[in-house]
């Protein structure tokens, strides 16, 4: 019987609902075939968005700004959409199910964008470089597709980001010292694949693009992504499934219903009248932070309903201490969550406004030119090297410093935030050196006589903020938030990423509108030879320098505690937690 036991992970289920079979489900090979999926999500994703603005300014005659703006808001609502996919994966469809709708839906969605990109009807004729202002714009309806195709493709990405992650780590189990080895491993190989796939969007996939064609690039991408959906489903046998625990965002409104509904009522003085219906290894000190919220555990006539097993708490009036403290880790992740999305404003100007001022400059190398679009390359090589560089010099440096094994999770995002600062008030100085020339030529030559190579700085300083900030937020939002919550406080720090690239079209639309004029100059001219971009990157810059300060203040800040709390009593073994901003 033990040997039985020791045979099924208690946790998780097979195809058929009964419990895994140690040795015949999860490990290494599933976990290998979920991570084909995520390769073909990024080649289509990022092949898509680091060349799609040289596409609407050069075949679909859209000004600069506008197709800034078009790229920024179809990646914003990838990233955002993971929220959805978190949603329905957690509360209805499970991790394996969602994968593989919204894998489909991508297929369908690159599918869709090859064909706009091949038939004639839906592009406007082409025109010469030197006439771009007798250029027709694309109409109403070949936009209409175009933006149906993108947004088909970010509602895949969102699904796939939101469970590829979470169902990859459902084959090892935790409980086993051995999987748990095999778990982490399972992280640094899940960063290498997006990488990976990353690297082959930037480099092969934007050359076919270029050089080929866009339609057979995009179809190569719904092709792989179709293969890929196959591999996935060939483990389905293999495969371990854990039951959904509820979805944590439906909690979070619960404990925010509760508390509202309960609004006029008075906090006990002593806490432990609250209701705590958690079992005891399980529940969370109670904080004296956002009293407002201890109101949803104030018990009323009314908060319980009979069932077979008892009385149970109505979740909507009713919740538990350890539930409303697990809302309140989470509220504690607001302030870093608010001060890190202006990084990724200033990373959406890699993949729009820089592939934009490379498309102007000499590419050449020998007889080869490299797309504008394969410049971002630097970037993803400015991550991997940094990465490099951190785990083989730097943490064994400052561990025999400081003894500590490397930095916190709040000093890599510092020190991410530093690096995107410097690296804005790098790109305004290379864009002012780039406008110089354009001037001096003026607009004699189509490509200008300044190699491109002048705006790796920029892409190495801001790609190296990313390799800090991605870990450290990754880090600080998975280890600072509730069990429960994992994928919910994941989905959390996505979405900085989301509102950076909308942030990042608010602010050129802005910008545009109060720099520009009815001759479609400014500094986000509709030509950018024209404009003054090298300003633009130069506020970015000091906003950036505004919320590196206000993110040093939220981390130095500490709460005090009021005097009330010595009159309040204490649940579990009862010491108030030391609170941390």
């Amino acid at each position: 019987m033990d040997e039985k036991v020791s045979c099924t992970v208690s946790d998780a289920v097979d195809y058929k609902g009964f419990f895994a079979n140690r040795t015949k489900t999860g490990g290494w090979v599933p976990a290998a075939l979920i991570l084909g999926i995520e390769i073909c999500e990024r080649l289509s994703t990022m092949g898509i968005a680091v060349n799609l603005v040289t596409y609407l300014i050069g075949t679909m005659h859209l000004p600069s700004s506008t197709s800034a703006n078009i790229v920024t808001d179809f990646m914003g609502t990838s990233f955002l959409l993971c929220l959805l996919g978190g949603f329905l994966a957690d509360s209805f469809l499970g991790r394996y199910k969602t994968i593989a709708i919204f894998a489909a839906i991508q297929t369908l969605g690159t599918a869709t964008l090859a064909i706009s990109t091949k038939l004639p009807q839906l592009r406007p004729p082409p025109c010469h470089a030197t006439a771009n202002n007798n250029c027709k714009q694309a109409n109403g309806l070949q936009m209409g597709i175009l933006y149906l195709a993108l947004y088909i493709i970010a509602l895949g990405t969102g699904g796939l980001k939101s469970s590829v992650s979470g169902f990859g780590t459902d084959q090892f189990d935790e409980k086993d010292e051995k999987e748990k080895v095999q778990m982490a491993f399972f992280f640094n190989r899940f960063f290498f694949f997006v990488s990976f796939g990353t690297l082959l969007a930037v480099t092969v996939l934007v050359y076919l693009q270029d050089e080929v064609g866009r339609s057979w690039a995009y179809g190569i991408c719904s092709v792989s992504m179709l293969i890929a959906i196959l591999v996935f489903l060939s483990g389905t046998r293999r495969y371990r499934y854990k039951k959904s625990l509820g979805s944590p965002i439906v909690h979070i409104f619960q404990v925010v219903v509760a508390a509202t509904k309960k609004r006029k009522m008075d906090l006990p003085h002593n806490v432990g009248s609250l209701y705590e219906g958690t079992p005891e290894a399980s529940r969370i000190q109670y904080t004296y932070q956002f009293h407002f919220l201890d109101k949803a555990a104030i018990v009323a006539e009314g908060d319980f309903r009979k069932n077979t097993s008892g009385s149970v708490p109505k979740p909507w009036k009713l919740c538990s201490v350890t539930r409303i403290e697990e809302v309140k880790m989470m509220v504690r992740l607001l302030p870093i969550w608010a001060t890190t999305i202006i990084f990724w404003t200033t990373y959406a100007q890699m993949i729009t406004f820089s592939v934009e001022q490379a498309s102007t400059m000499k590419r050449s190398i020998g007889g080869f030119q490299i797309p504008a679009g394969s410049l971002t390359v630097f970037f993803v090589m400015a991550i991997l090297i940094t990465l490099a560089v951190y785990d083989r010099l730097i943490m064994p440096l400052w561990k025999m410093w400081t003894g500590k094994p490397g930095f916190t999770n709040l000093q890599r995002i510092a020190i991410g935030l530093v690096l995107s600062t410097l690296g804005m008030g790098v790109a305004s100085i290379c864009e002012k050196k780039r406008l110089s020339v354009a001037k001096s030529v003026s607009g004699i030559a189509a490509t200008l006589p300044i190699s491109v190579f002048l705006l790796i700085p920029q892409f190495f300083f801001v790609g190296s903020g990313e390799a800090f900030i991605y870990t450290g937020q990754l880090d600080f939002f998975i280890t600072q938030s509730p069990k429960g919550m994992k994928t919910m406080s994941t989905g959390l720090f996505l979405t900085t990423l989301s509102l950076g690239f909308f942030i990042s079209s608010f602010l050129v639309s802005i910008v545009k509108k109060i720099t520009g004029s009815k001759d479609g100059q400014g500094w986000l001219a509709d030509n950018i030879n024209n404009g003054r971009l090298d300003l633009f990157y130069g506020l970015l810059a000091i906003l950036s320098l505004i919320n590196f300060l206000s993110f040093l203040v939220v981390v130095c800040y500490k709460p005090k505690k009021p005097k009330s709390v010595l009159q309040m009593g204490n649940l579990g073994n009862g010491s108030l937690a030391d609170e941390k901003c």
